[in-house]
């Protein structure tokens, strides 16, 4: 299974459920600024793999993303992206890290999603061992289980969507608040400025003021 290679926070988020007939791991973790996450994978020779993921609060929603093998070489890198997803198929066993940094941000943290997929949907218990032509019961079975495992991932992206909009309304009224907040002092400030120049236009001087004018 997946292991944290740096300390940090991370919550588990198994969208509708954990997958029962292929290797996956979905999750959610916390990226601080300044800070690299690495997650590493066990996959066997020729066995496909796919590495999805999105930055879904943070700064300006990117994150650069390395996909390393057994023996250290690149076989996927990003810099700056918000989202992708990354299909391979591993030509040796090994150890395969995913790794993400946020090194090029100075105060701004991330969350990120990410779900690593390990092999191939496997088909309905019996279903791979039919020696005949599946009835049509087992045919419906198989294609309910497809729309099934199609409805759980648009609903972690309609999650995701979701929570990404979320945060971008609150940082826009967030921002406009303050906004209004500098307005008001603004306004505030120049009503009170005219209120003494105003002021100092119409008062009247004292006669001590208006000798020495004369004198002059």
């Amino acid at each position: 299974m997946m292991e944290k290679l740096a300390s940090g926070i991370f919550l588990l988020l198994f969208f509708g459920g954990p997958r029962i007939l292929v290797q996956s791991v979905e999750l959610s973790f916390e990226l601080p600024d300044n800070a690299r996450e690495c997650f590493y994978e066990e996959i066997k020779k020729n066995q496909t793999a796919t590495l999805e993921y999105q930055v879904v609060t943070g700064g300006q929603y990117d994150v650069d993303v390395v996909l390393e093998g057994p023996t250290k070489e690149i076989l996927y890198r990003q810099i700056k992206t918000q989202f992708d997803s990354h299909q391979f198929t591993a030509q040796a066993t090994g150890v395969y890290a995913a790794c993400f940094s946020n090194e090029f941000s100075t105060f701004s943290h991330k969350l990120i999603y990410m779900d690593f997929q390990v092999g191939d949907e496997q088909p309905l218990p019996g279903i791979d061992e039919h020696a005949t032509v599946l009835t049509q019961l087992e045919a419906s079975s198989q294609e309910i289980h497809k729309s099934l495992n199609a409805i759980l991932d648009y609903q972690t992206h309609h999650r995701l969507r979701e929570a990404q909009g979320r945060k971008r309304a609150e940082d826009l009224n967030e921002r406009v608040l303050w906004w209004s907040l500098t307005e008001t002092i603004a306004v505030l400030t120049i009503a009170v400025g005219q209120v003494i120049i105003l002021r100092n236009f119409f008062s009247e001087k004292k006669p001590s003021q208006m000798n020495y004018q004369q004198v002059k």
